[in-house]
């Protein structure tokens, strides 16, 4: 949704300071390609209000690095990747992936069988690390399990259960095992976590491709400010499956090696798996980061391409600084969405380049982890929360040679930087996008 229109032109506002299309033509871009969408200005749209941070007061990933803050705290110090060769596919498919070892031999326990499959073992994994799962069910004994939000960011769901069920059905049946019908809908995880952890307050599932478990941010958002309930658990899942590493492979998108985003020589993206989880309540301890605010759009362009003007990308950090009430000169990092296709770092290297400061650090941490898809968005919102807390820009792994589209702003190895207020980027197929803002606890 556009929140914001030009009052002179009834155009779009992309610009951060306000300005139109018309005004603010794309770097990189020649003046007479600006893109202009001439449309009548509703009187409902406005530019949205700064929304009052939320603490986030627990959050965790599981991923190709391992099991845990400590663990990908560490990857990101030494610069350790979790990529490795594709051993995952029976059909040979030469490119890499981050896989979590183990789930394949570690079945969900008895109480929870019906719900057994690669994506909910992977849950019930990441939901254990850190102690997440004691400060969820702490929340639900504290404000009552109606008053406990459960938001779910996942694009494949359980898609991997179905694969499995046709390749081993018994007398034309699924076999036994996989034959709970909820394994095979969009809400197969929501339904397996609102039964594990107890909640019984809204339970939402938001698939929107890459940008899903960025988007479940500003979902617990709305919920808590307009009273639905006093807190949420965020999760955000996506394991491998055959249909999505041939599917990209398909479109021309995959890498046959480790990728290398914003590099001169990127030929595609790496596919990974994670489970990445957060709890958001209006109070928290001081120390505690927070979500400052956010910024939503949908561009339409075209399915898999983004617009060739970073059009929705713009107007969602339009959206992002007027709820956060940021600026693009008090950024100090920008998690990347950095898938390392050749368009998509094009245009989000010139949006960076455009709009930030020289001085502003960026960085896609993708050729750590791999693009975890659905799980992307709250992955790369914990490992931006770990950079906060150690000080430290991760680099931009396996990148070497930046594509002259780049600004200064593109961190290619680590650096050391105190971040008091961070972005994240989220963009999904079909111009989905979504912006995070998150504050350490210093800045409160």
């Amino acid at each position: 949704m556009i929140d914001s229109f030009d009052d002179a032109t009834g155009n779009p506002a992309i610009g951060v300071d306000g300005s139109s299309p018309a005004r603010q033509p794309a770097r990189g871009f020649a003046q007479n390609a600006c893109v202009i969408i001439p449309r009548p200005r509703p009187t409902h749209c406005r530019v949205p209000s700064r929304i009052v941070p939320l603490a986030i007061t627990a959050f965790t990933a599981t991923s190709a690095l391992g099991r845990g803050r400590a663990a990908h705290g560490e990857a990101l110090r030494s610069q350790r990747g979790g990529l490795r060769a594709n051993d995952f596919t029976e059909t040979p498919l030469a490119c890499a992936i981050g896989r979590v070892d183990g789930l394949e031999t570690l079945p969900l326990p008895g109480a929870f069988a019906d719900y057994d499959c690669r994506n909910n073992r992977l849950a019930w994994l990441g939901i254990g690390a850190d102690g997440f799962l004691d400060a969820a069910r702490a929340a639900i004994e504290r404000y009552g399990a109606d008053r406990v939000a459960l938001v779910l960011g996942t694009s494949t769901g359980s898609i991997g259960a179905t694969e499995e069920a046709y390749r081993d059905l018994e007398d034309g049946r699924f076999p036994a095992r996989l034959r709970n019908r909820v394994l095979h809908t969009p809400h197969s995880l929501g339904v397996f976590l609102e039964t594990a952890l107890g909640t019984r307050g809204p339970c939402i599932t938001v698939a929107t491709a890459c940008s899903s478990s960025a988007k479940i941010f500003a979902q617990a958002e709305r919920l808590l400010r307009v009273g639905l309930a006093d807190a949420a658990i965020l999760a955000g899942v996506d394991t491998l499956c055959g249909s999505v590493l041939f599917g990209f492979n398909a479109l021309e998108l995959v890498s046959p090696q480790a990728c290398r985003p914003f590099d001169v020589a990127r030929r595609g993206i790496s596919i990974g798996e994670a489970a990445g989880f957060a709890l958001l309540e209006r109070d928290g301890a001081a120390t505690a980061p927070r979500l400052l605010g956010y910024g939503e759009s949908s561009d339409a362009h075209h399915m898999s391409t983004p617009h060739p003007a970073g059009l929705g990308a713009r107007l969602a950090l339009a959206d992002a600084f007027a709820r956060s009430g940021l600026t693009p000169g008090a950024i100090d990092y920008i998690n990347l969405h950095g898938t390392a296709t050749v368009k998509n770092d094009a245009v989000e290297a010139v949006l960076v380049a455009d709009m930030f400061p020289a001085g502003a650090r960026a960085s896609s941490t993708k050729g750590f982890t791999g693009h975890t898809l659905g799980a992307a968005g709250i992955l790369e919102a914990v490992l931006t929360l770990l950079a906060m807390e150690q000080g430290i820009v991760p680099g931009t792994l396996n990148s070497t040679a930046p594509d002259p589209v780049c600004g200064p702003q593109l961190a290619l190895s680590n650096e050391t930087r105190t971040i008091r207020a961070a972005l994240t980027n989220s963009f999904g197929f079909g111009g989905n996008n979504c912006i995070l803002a998150f504050g350490s606890g210093r800045t409160q």
